[in-house]
């Protein structure tokens, strides 16, 4: 199928006529809306700094349901322990920076213009942060988008061993508590699937979006979550 080149419009091709490797479109912006728009309909941003705007939807696709996440013995006593303080919103242009700094030396594809939209999107209280803290100090954390019943992780971090970890599964089960029904995890990774993600075909991916967008989450903070 040929890559769709994006016009002015924050309107997006159906996911299901991407490539093979999920390249589905080029160009446009990082609007709000259009970010909002392409999530919906199963669709990410992912770009490196001299590239243009490149929009995917892989098949098949890694997802994480809150309530098959696995919690190793070791993760289950840190968890237990408190070794991490968990919290929300709290500092959310920190924790995609330090993804960012996490990722420079192999390149990365959260470039400035990819920053200042997500931050604009959680200005909006669409965008969320994780964080694990550690004796007052941000160890590490994640950040992603929320829409209905779904959360899209976008990136995450460690500066400690089992920080990012322990971030995951105390938002995975922060999640289950309030109906969520799926995080959306993009790409296939070893180490999220050792926490219980799986990957499945994308038209199975995109009929669990359309059920989990089917309820109206009102947008907000989530630090009282903390």
């Amino acid at each position: 199928m040929p890559v769709f080149r994006l016009a002015k419009e924050p309107v997006f091709p159906p996911a299901e006529l991407s490539e093979a490797n999920g390249l589905l479109a080029l160009g446009g912006d990082l609007s709000p809306e259009r970010l909002v728009k392409a999530y919906g309909q199963g669709i990410f941003p992912w770009f490196g700094e001299d590239d243009p705007i490149l929009w995917w939807s892989p098949d098949p696709r890694l997802v994480l349901f809150p309530e098959k996440v696995h919690v190793s013995r070791t993760m289950g006593q840190t968890l237990k322990q408190g070794t991490f303080r968990i919290s929300y919103d709290s500092c959310f242009r920190e924790v995609i920076m330090a993804c960012r700094t996490a990722r420079e030396e192999g390149g990365t594809w959260i470039t400035d213009a990819m920053v200042e939209a997500y931050v604009r999107l959680h200005e909006r209280g669409l965008a969320h942060s994780v964080e694990a803290w550690q004796q007052g100090v941000l160890a590490g954390g994640l950040y992603g988008v929320a829409l209905g019943d779904c959360f899209f992780g976008e990136s995450m971090f460690s500066r400690v061993s089992n920080a990012s970890k322990a971030a995951l599964l105390t938002l995975a089960r922060a999640l289950q508590e309030r109906g969520f029904r799926l995080i959306d995890c993009q790409v296939d990774s070893p180490h999220l699937q050792s926490l219980g993600a799986e990957l499945i075909p994308r038209k199975a991916f995109l009929d669990h979006l359309a059920a989990a967008l089917s309820r109206d989450r009102q947008p907000g903070r989530w630090s009282a979550w903390s």
